[in-house]
C-alpha cells in the first residue's frame, strides 16, 4: 500500500470516526431528552389522574370538574378531555381555555374509578365480613348523596377517613347545608341478597367477591368512573436542543483539525528528513542518518534507513581497504619481479636456476592470491560451484593431515589427529571445497606455532553435528582482534611479514565454504596457550543425492 493511500485510509478512518462520533453524541443526547420527556409526560399523567381521581373522591360526582380539568391544562400544558359512559363528555381544556377544539390524538384513554375499595380487620372471617358489606354499601350511598348534595350547592367538603375503608363527608363551609341530609342510609334488602352470594370460605376469595358486589350495588350512587384523554394531533412535543448538538459538531471539527495538524507533525516532518538525508546519501555523504525515536512505521523506516546508510558506509570502508590491501599486497612483490627482469634484461644479473626459481614462487604467490580472491568473491555473489556428494569426516581429516604433514615436520611442529578412529562419520558436501577450507585452518595452524609445538585435528560428532577442531599451541590471538579473524587481509601482524605467511585471505576463505555448506566456524584463544578453530557441520537426515550445485543447492549448468 501507498503512502498516500495509507496517509487517505488514515484520514478517512478519521472522518468516520468523527461521524460516528457526532451522531452517538447526538444520539445520546437525543435518548436523553426523550427518556426526560417521557418521565415528564408519565409525572404529569400521574398529576393529572390523581387529582381527578380525588376530586371525585372527595366530592361525591363530577360536578364542577370543569375548574379543575383547567388549572392541571394550565399547570401542566395537557389537552384534557373527560367523560363517563352515563354522562358523555364533561369538559374540554381547548374549550375552557377559549381554543377550537382539536383533534385527540391517537394515544389510548385513561380510566379514573373514585371509589373507595372495601377493606376489614385482618382477623375478621368470610361470614363476618359477608354481614358487614350490605350496612357499608347502604351508609357510603347516603355519605355520597351527601358530598354531591354540598358540592352543587357550593359548600366546602370536607373528607375524613372511615371505617372499612369507606370516606366521610362533613360540610366545611360556613352556612347550613339547606336540604342536604347527612344519614347512615337503609340496608336493601338486594344488598344482603349480593352478599350473602359470596359463598367462599376463603378470605381473599370472599374479599374479592364482596369488592366486586361492592362496586357493582354503589355503581347507582357513587361518581361514574371517568374516561381521560390527553394530548392532541398537533402536538408539537420536545424538540431537540440545538445548543448542545452545536457543542458537539463544533467539538467534533476540533478534534477532526486537531487529528490531521499532528498527522502531519507526526508523518511530514520525518519524511522531509528522510528525504534531505536520502538526497545526501546519494550525492556521497554516506555519514547522513535521521532522527529516529518511537515504535511506530515512520520510526522504523527512519532506523532502516540509518542501518542502510550504515551499511553503505562500510561497505564502502571495506571496498577502500580492500583495494589499498590488494594493492599492498601486490606493489612489493610485482616490484622486485620488474627488479629482476630489468636487471636480467640489463645484464646486471645472470639467469641462473636459483634466481628464476625464486621468482617463480613470487609468481606463485601473486597466482594464488588473485586465485583466493576469486574464489571469495564467487563465495560471495553466490557463484561458487559445488560438487555435493556423501562423504566420510574421518577421510576427510585424514587427508588433511597427510596434505600438510610434510609442511608441519619441516616446521618442526608435531600434526596429529584425535577421535578419528574406525567408523564413518557421515557428511555431504564437496570434499575438494571442505579440505581447502580445513586446510586453510591447519596452514594458519602450523604457520603460527612455533618448533617444538603441537597441532590437533579432533573430531566429533553428537547433537546431530560434526565438530573438527583444529587447535594449536602458537602464542594465541588477543581478545580485541577476535572479531577481525575473518576480515580480508586482516593479519595480527601490523608489519605484514613474510615470516608470518598468508595472504590474509584463507580464514574468510574457510568461512565462506563453511557457511555455504550450513555451518560455521567457530574460535576460542588464549595468549601464550594457542587456539582452537573449529568446523561445525550439519550430520546428514537421510540419504542425499550427489550433483554439481552451487551453495544454494541448486544444480550447476
Amino acid at each position: 500500500m501507498s503512502f498516500r493511500l495509507r496517509v487517505f485510509s488514515l484520514v478517512l478512518l478519521v472522518a468516520v470516526a468523527a461521524s460516528g462520533a457526532t451522531a452517538w453524541l447526538t444520539l445520546r443526547q437525543l435518548t436523553g431528552q426523550v427518556r426526560e420527556s417521557a418521565a415528564a409526560d408519565r409525572e404529569s399523567i400521574a398529576a393529572i389522574t390523581e387529582e381527578l381521581r380525588a376530586y371525585g373522591a372527595g366530592h361525591g360526582t363530577w360536578e364542577g370538574v370543569a375548574a379543575t380539568v383547567r388549572t392541571l391544562a394550565e399547570q401542566t400544558g395537557q389537552r384534557i378531555r373527560i367523560s363517563t359512559d352515563r354522562q358523555g363528555q364533561l369538559a374540554d381544556s381547548d374549550t375552557l381555555l377559549g381554543r377550537d377544539p382539536r383533534p385527540g390524538s391517537t394515544a389510548p384513554a385513561l380510566l379514573v374509578d373514585p371509589r373507595p375499595e372495601l377493606e376489614f380487620p385482618t382477623g375478621w372471617e368470610a361470614g363476618s365480613m359477608r354481614k358487614v358489606t350490605s350496612s357499608v354499601i347502604a351508609r357510603y350511598g347516603a355519605n355520597v348523596t351527601y358530598a354531591a348534595c354540598l358540592t352543587r350547592l357550593g359548600q366546602q367538603v370536607t373528607v375524613m377517613r372511615g371505617k372499612f375503608g369507606m370516606p366521610l363527608y362533613r360540610n366545611g363551609g360556613h352556612t347550613p347545608a339547606g336540604p342536604c341530609v347527612d344519614g347512615s342510609g337503609t340496608v336493601r334488602p338486594a344488598d344482603i341478597t349480593a352478599a350473602e352470594a359470596c359463598r367462599a370460605t376463603g378470605r381473599a376469595e370472599a374479599l374479592a367477591c364482596l369488592r366486586r358486589v361492592f362496586t357493582e350495588r354503589t355503581a347507582a350512587v357513587g361518581p361514574q368512573p371517568l374516561t381521560v384523554r390527553l394530548g392532541a394531533v398537533d402536538d408539537a412535543g420536545q424538540t431537540l436542543a440545538a445548543g448542545p448538538t452545536a457543542l458537539v459538531a463544533a467539538g467534533v471539527a476540533a478534534a477532526v483539525l486537531a487529528c490531521a495538524l499532528l498527522l502531519g507533525r507526526a508523518v511530514l516532518r520525518p519524511v522531509r528528513a528522510l528525504t534531505a538525508a536520502s538526497r545526501g546519501l546519494g550525492e556521497g555523504d554516506l555519514g547522513r542518518r535521521v532522527p529516529a525515536s518511537g515504535k511506530d512505521e515512520i520510526a522504523e523506516l527512519g532506523r532502516s534507513f540509518n542501518r542502510m546508510a550504515g551499511s553503505l558506509q562500510g561497505s564502502e570502508e571495506r571496498q577502500r581497504r580492500l583495494v589499498g590491501d590488494i594493492a599492498h599486497e601486490l606493489r612489493t612483490p610485482l616490484a622486485n619481479l620488474r627488479g629482476y627482469l630489468e636487471a636480467l634484461r640489463d645484464g646486471v644479473l645472470e639467469a641462473d636456476p636459483e634466481l628464476l626459481d625464486s621468482l617463480h614462487e613470487e609468481v606463485l604467490l601473486q597466482q594464488r592470491i588473485v586465485d583466493d580472491l576469486q574464489d571469495l568473491a564467487l563465495a560471495e555473489a553466490g557463484a561458487l560451484t559445488y560438487h555435493r556428494r556423501p562423504l566420510d569426516a574421518r577421510e576427510l581429516v585424514e587427508a588433511c593431515r597427510t596434505a600438510h604433514s610434510a609442511r608441519a615436520a619441516a616446521a618442526g611442529v608435531a600434526l596429529e589427529v584425535a577421535g578419528a578412529g574406525p567408523g564413518t562419520v557421515r557428511l555431504h558436501g564437496d570434499p575438494d571445497r571442505l579440505r581447502q577450507a580445513l586446510g586453510n585452518l591447519v596452514g594458519n595452524a602450523v604457520r603460527h606455532t612455533p618448533p617444538g609445538g603441537r597441532v590437533l585435528l579432533a573430531l566429533d560428532e553428537r547433537d546431530e553435528r560434526v565438530r573438527i577442531a583444529v587447535g594449536d599451541t602458537g602464542g594465541g590471538i588477543p581478545a580485541a582482534d577476535l572479531p577481525y579473524l575473518f576480515d580480508r587481509f586482516w593479519r595480527a601482524d601490523a608489519a605484514r611479514g613474510r615470516a608470518t605467511g598468508g595472504s590474509g585471505l584463507g580464514l574468510s576463505i574457510a568461512r565462506q565454504i563453511v557457511a555455504d555448506h550450513h555451518g560455521a566456524v567457530e574460535v576460542t584463544s588464549e595468549v601464550g596457550v594457542g587456539s582452537v578453530f573449529t568446523v561445525v557441520l550439519p550430520a546428514p537426515r537421510g540419504g542425499a543425492g550427489g550433483g554439481v550445485r552451487d551453495q544454494r543447492g541448486r544444480v550447476a549448468p
